[in-house]
């Protein structure tokens, strides 16, 4: 087989694949409408879903995905994943759909921003930031996963986060925006932190001042970064509800969600940073003037031990916040 013939092949692989994806998702929404359909005749409970919902998250997270591989910020597998996550969150609720759309928009147009800086500090940057299917995975399995749980348990649709009229729902909700407003903070602490900082970083373990691109390593200008990414997260989810919540007036004030959004981007950085500060390997290559996340012969050790990747790091983050934060939402929450 040529040269010629080979990348043929790999196109022809990838358009099929795009197509089984596709059909896939549609036979999917299709039968999850019928179902639905029937349940509400049945029962006369649930609220039949639309078509024209199942159509918009069809179509809405294909563009967004479309799109983010044409301007390289997915490669291939991550397009395909991030289409299935980006289905899954939108038909469950549009709040989860916009709270993902901002996440993904702004880590992609920060991690593209000061790229020349960035490919002399960070050793395994990409050429676009190009994140793969398991990136997808790591920062929107969980998402995804609680987005499924709240369809099971409240079926497809916005409600207002109140703890005193529907609790199980409502943790969801708040756990999901949580596990969101963690990665975000981590990649905006991660983005701007690295070339904003006048200061050196210092490890969150010693207070020892580290190289840039040190995991764990944290400064004032990465943490803000990180308050304000989980902020900008749970202002789309805040004004996603006041959009297309009806019974706003009757539940409790939804203005927290703002303040929860900052805090899981705050203590969503540090609890990242702490995991790879001690079980994430840094050392500096000395042969290329870098941080390195593997041991190599040029390499002297910083800090942590070569147990978990960033990916595998950034999956329990958003694991510890999601199920730490809405216990701790819940006792501060204002009830009507």
């Amino acid at each position: 087989m040529t040269y010629c013939e080979e990348d043929f092949f790999k196109e022809y692989l990838k358009m099929m694949a795009n197509i089984i994806v596709l059909n896939a998702l549609i036979c999917i929404s299709l039968v999850f409408w019928i179902v639905s359909m029937t349940a509400s005749t049945y029962y006369g409970t649930l609220r039949p879903i639309s078509p024209w919902r199942w159509l918009f998250s069809i179509l809405i997270p294909l563009t967004i995905a479309t799109q983010g591989f044409k301007k390289k910020s997915l490669d291939h597998s991550g397009a395909l994943g991030g289409l299935v996550v980006g289905f899954i969150l939108t038909v469950a609720n549009y709040s989860f759909f916009t709270s993902l759309f901002v996440f993904f928009v702004t880590s992609s147009k920060l991690t593209k921003w000061k790229k020349d800086i960035k490919k002399q500090i960070d050793s395994e940057y990409k050429e676009g930031g190009q994140r793969n299917w398991l990136q997808v995975l790591c920062n929107g399995g969980v998402p995804t996963e609680l987005a499924i749980l709240y369809m099971i348990e409240n079926g497809p649709g916005e409600i207002p986060i109140d703890f005193s009229k529907q609790y199980t729902a409502s943790w969801m909700c708040l756990s999901l925006l949580g596990a969101l407003a963690c990665s975000a903070g981590d990649t905006w602490a991660s983005e701007i932190g690295s070339v904003m900082s006048k200061s050196k970083p210092r490890l969150i373990t010693t207070w020892e001042k580290v190289p840039v691109g040190t995991n764990g390593a944290i400064t004032f200008v990465g943490l803000l970064s990180s308050l304000l990414g989980g902020m900008v997260v749970g202002i789309a989810y805040f004004i996603t509800q006041l959009i297309f919540v009806t019974d706003l007036e009757v539940s409790a004030p939804q203005w927290p969600i703002i303040v929860f959004g900052a805090a899981a981007g705050l203590l969503g950085s540090i609890v990242d940073s702490y995991l790879g500060a001690t079980m994430q390997y840094s050392g500096f290559d000395q042969n290329i003037g870098m941080v390195v996340n593997h041991q190599t012969k040029d390499s002297k050790h910083i800090s942590g031990k070569p147990i978990l990747d960033n990916n595998a790091v950034n999956l329990f983050s958003s694991i510890i916040i999601a199920l730490v934060f809405p216990g701790m939402a819940w006792c501060f929450w204002p009830r009507r």
